[in-house]
């Protein structure tokens, strides 16, 4: 089953498919996705949107959690495996850090979930990853903890063979998808997959 999750983020200026999919919108994100997005169950404590919808589920503001974790936790909860977050990036650069370890909690949790933003799809992933149809992209890697172990890679600009990535180090950044299929093996360890969907002209 496959969910979305739209948040207070930068908001998504791309088309969203909802079909068979459940939608959770949180707090401010309503702002953007009200009549763009098919939404199942707005969820949150609102001090973002500043008004309670109708219907919404409401949480307190003082809680352990964050809106986009709630929201995680529903779609795991109805048994969602693959989930799609839209409005994670951009604004306050700790929530876009919050929103990062949402990717982590689902891998954690046998979910794939991929985070949206103005110009990367970012998500994780461990052991055999494959890229199809995405020749000429930038591809960036990063450890999801201490360090992740790559063994070997194919398709890639600069190969990956028997490399450890560390926290701390920017080796994994802007490798470029040379062929119609890529992959790499990550035997040890989690990764952060950031693949680039436009030149952000860095």
């Amino acid at each position: 089953m496959r969910g979305i999750i739209l948040l207070n983020g930068e908001p998504w200026q791309g088309e969203i498919e909802d079909g068979n999919a459940f939608v959770v919108c949180c707090d401010g994100a309503l702002r953007w996705a009200k009549g763009r997005v098919r939404i199942d169950v707005t969820a949150g404590d609102f001090d973002s949107l500043g008004y309670v919808p109708q219907g919404a589920q409401v949480f307190p503001v003082e809680k352990d959690s964050t809106d986009g974790e709630i929201a995680l936790q529903m779609l795991l909860s109805r048994g969602c495996r693959q989930i799609d977050i839209y409005g994670g990036g951009g604004g306050r650069e700790d929530h876009l850090f919050g929103n990062l370890q949402l990717l982590v909690a689902a891998h954690r949790a046998g979910a794939h979930a991929v985070m949206h933003t103005k110009y990367t799809d970012i998500s994780c992933g461990e052991g055999e990853i494959c890229w199809k149809g995405q020749r000429g992209k930038t591809l960036s890697l990063a450890p999801v903890g201490e360090r992740a172990h790559i063994m070997e890679s194919e398709g890639l600009r600069y190969p990956l063979q028997d490399l450890t990535l560390t926290a701390g180090s920017c080796r994994g950044i802007s490798n470029v998808v040379l062929s119609d299929e890529a992959r790499i093996l990550c035997d040890e360890g989690t990764l952060f997959l950031f693949l680039v969907r436009e030149d952000s002209k860095w």
